[in-house]
C-alpha cells in the first residue's frame, strides 16, 4: 500500500504538510473542510506530493518538510512543480 506525503496550499499561499495512504480520500476530506485547519484557511490545491512504500517513511518525510522553512518547502514544490498547478488531477 502507498503512503503519500502531501503539500497544499490555498489563495494565499500559505502551506499544508500532511501524510495518508489514501490521498484521494484525504484531499476530498480537505476540500469538504472536515479539517479544522485546512478549512479555516480554505485550503484545497495540491500542490506536492511523494509516494512512499513504508508507512514510517512517510511520516518522517512529513515530520522533516513540517521542520523546514517556508523557502525550503517552496524549493521542495518548485522542484517538481514550478508553477504550483493543480496536481489533484495526476493522481
Amino acid at each position: 500500500m502507498p503512503y503519500y506525503v502531501y503539500i497544499l496550499t490555498n489563495k494565499s499561499n500559505t502551506l499544508y504538510v500532511g501524510v495518508t495512504n489514501n490521498i484521494d480520500r484525504r484531499i476530498h476530506e480537505h476540500s469538504t473542510k472536515t479539517n479544522h485547519f485546512t478549512s479555516k484557511y480554505n485550503i484545497n490545491k495540491l500542490i506536492y506530493y511523494q509516494e512512499f512504500n513504508q508507512v514510517l517513511d512517510a511520516i518522517n518525510a512529513e515530520k522533516k518538510i513540517k521542520g523546514w522553512t517556508r523557502k525550503k518547502k517552496i524549493q521542495l514544490i518548485k522542484s517538481i512543480n514550478p508553477e504550483f498547478k493543480n496536481l489533484l488531477d495526476g493522481i
